[in-house]
């Protein structure tokens, strides 16, 4: 790929992570710029209609939807992540929609406004996993050997845990050992590493301590 890229990004958003992993899986050099959410400068809603990240510039061509850029990434550049079956690439895009209703449940975990609420989506976040869990081989990846698009939105997502747990025992993976090692696996992984920013655990508390939720409240009393 002879393009220039851009990806516009926000510090800790999980899609933005999904872009720049498949980015470095298939070592495609992009400059990144980070813009702050609250405060969208003008240039950034003319090329994000939904005012979202990630964004990724073209030679200045915006593609906005973090799926969208990654199936464009996919179809461009070597490696492919997706597999070559027609079948099994329909299930894969599957799962990673799956990985993306993951996230909406983490969002309404971590704003969750009391205890109650909170454990109740630690509990439908299990279930979430108990899903998947069923799914995983031997691993260490999703397909086994091969690193592919599921796992590039897995990599973020298993991310926001390693702060969870920092503050409450909420057996998220008790009983998933599958889950734990493809976990542990992605962790380890140069592009799932180089993904979020340097300073992604002290952001993300400073992001649930103003949530005014449940979280905050555990995050302020485990400093």
């Amino acid at each position: 790929m002879t393009s220039k890229l851009v990806l516009v990004s926000h510090n800790l958003c999980p899609y933005v992570q999904r872009a720049a992993i498949v980015l470095a899986e298939k070592g495609i050099a992009f400059e990144q710029i980070n813009i702050d959410l609250a405060n969208k400068p003008g240039w950034f809603l003319k090329i994000s209609p939904l005012g979202k990240t990630p964004v990724l510039l073209v030679d200045d061509v915006p593609i906005f939807e973090s799926a969208a850029i990654c199936e464009y990434l996919d179809e461009t550049a070597l490696p492919r992540l997706h597999p070559a079956d027609p079948l099994q690439r329909a299930q894969h895009r599957g799962w990673m929609e799956f990985g993306s209703s993951v996230l909406n449940v983490i969002g309404a975990f971590y704003n969750a406004s009391d205890d109650a609420a909170l454990d109740e989506k630690a509990a439908e976040l299990r279930r979430r996993f108990d899903q998947i869990e069923s799914e995983l081989g031997t691993g260490p990846y999703f397909e086994g050997s091969r690193f592919s698009m599921v796992d590039a939105v897995f990599g973020p997502i298993f991310r926001y845990f390693d702060v969870f747990e920092s503050f409450g025992d909420f057996k998220f993976f008790t009983d998933t050992p599958k889950i734990v090692a493809w976990r542990q696996a992605l962790a380890a992984r140069p592009s799932v590493q180089g993904a979020a920013h340097s300073d992604y655990i002290a952001l993300l508390r400073e992001f649930l301590v103003r949530r005014n939720s449940a979280i905050s409240r555990r995050v302020e009393r485990h400093p």
